[in-house]
C-alpha cells in the first residue's frame, strides 16, 4: 500500500489499524498517530495482543518498508485477513504525505 492510498484509508469511519514494527527508540522518534508498537523481532510472540485485529484492515509499517513486509508473511500466517505493508515505510510517508514528520 502507498503513502497516499494509506492516508486516503485513514480518512475513512473504519481506518485501518496501524502497526508499528520498529525499534521502541525509532516510534519514540516519529510515529503514525494511533500506531501499536510491536518490534518485529517480538511480533511471534507478542501477536495475540492484536488477535482482536485478525478479521480488520492492518496496515504495518517500518522505517523502508522491509521489517513490515516480513511482519506481514508472520500476520498472514497467524491468520490475519487483510494486512498490507506500507511500501516506503515512514520514510516514504514523510516524504510523501507530511513531510513536517522528522526523519532519520
Amino acid at each position: 500500500m502507498t503513502p497516499s492510498e494509506l492516508a486516503e484509508k485513514l480518512r475513512a469511519s473504519q481506518p485501518p489499524h496501524l502497526l508499528d514494527v520498529r525499534q521502541p527508540e525509532e516510534h519514540a522518534f516519529v510515529a503514525l498517530p494511533d500506531s501499536t508498537l510491536i518490534p518485529l523481532g517480538e511480533l511471534s510472540v507478542r501477536v495475540d495482543e492484536i488477535d482482536e485485529w485478525k478479521d480488520d484492515e492492518v496496515v504495518v509499517y517500518c522505517h523502508h518498508g522491509i521489517r513490515s513486509a516480513q511482519a506481514v508473511v508472520l500476520l498472514l500466517a497467524a491468520g490475519f485477513a487483510n494486512v498490507h505493508n506500507l511500501s516506503g515505510g515512514i520514510e516514504r510517508w514523510a516524504a510523501e504525505v507530511d513531510p513536517s514528520l522528522p526523519r532519520y
